[in-house]
């Protein structure tokens, strides 16, 4: 069954939180494509958790369950990603942030349209890939179902990031100046970076 589900919570919730394709592609749809759009860019995105994670499972099961170095290994691996992504968080906290998005066209595509949006950006996200095989598996214990723990797991980080983004366009929506300003995201970043040094240390260290 899963194990560490706070901490797990809380990593989720840094990782949505760091500014990539997905934010922009959340803020743009806030700002451009209209609610429709951006139920179904949220829906889309949603989903990409759940297939990552069962496919992780998938080939995962029979790694965990048959060699416990193996899973010491993907614990180790997980870590070092969390402080990679810390570090470059705190690097990159002195830089401007911009939240114009990537792509532009106000274009409204409605839900369908907004769901392969969302759909296929977290599908080409490799920070969502590598997470689901490195990190995932380290927040499920040796005994038990341990696809359906990773499934569910992944189900949870699906929510997770869903109800950052939900925050996210909501406060963009209510008040785009407040969001824009670089003070705001460059705070976030820097206390971001920080625990997920910390996160990575200590699931490394096995913690």
């Amino acid at each position: 069954m899963p194990t560490h589900v706070p901490v797990f919570i809380v990593t989720t919730l840094l990782l949505a939180m760091l500014p990539g394709a997905s934010q922009a592609l959340m803020i743009r749809q806030a700002l451009e494509g209209g609610q429709r759009t951006l139920r179904g860019t949220l829906a889309g995105n949603a989903s990409g958790f759940l297939l990552w994670s069962t496919a992780a499972a998938a080939g995962l099961s029979a790694v965990l369950l048959a060699s416990p170095t193996a899973y010491a290994v993907l614990r180790i691996a997980g870590g070092i990603v969390l402080m990679i992504l810390g570090a470059n968080t705190l690097r990159t906290a002195r830089t401007t942030v911009s939240t114009r998005p990537t792509h532009e066209g106000g274009r409204r595509t409605g839900f369908a349209g907004g769901y392969l949006i969302g759909l296929s950006t977290n599908l080409g996200n490799p920070k969502a890939g590598v997470f689901a095989v490195s990190v995932l598996p380290q927040f499920v214990t040796e005994e038990g179902p341990v696809f359906l723990s990773t499934v569910a797991l992944g189900a949870l980080w699906a929510l997770v990031s869903a109800s950052w983004y939900m925050l996210l366009t909501w406060a963009v929506g209510r008040g785009r100046a407040l969001v824009s300003q670089p003070a705001v995201m460059r705070g976030l970043r820097v206390t971001t970076g920080v625990v997920l040094l910390g996160l990575g240390a200590a699931v490394a260290a096995g913690f």
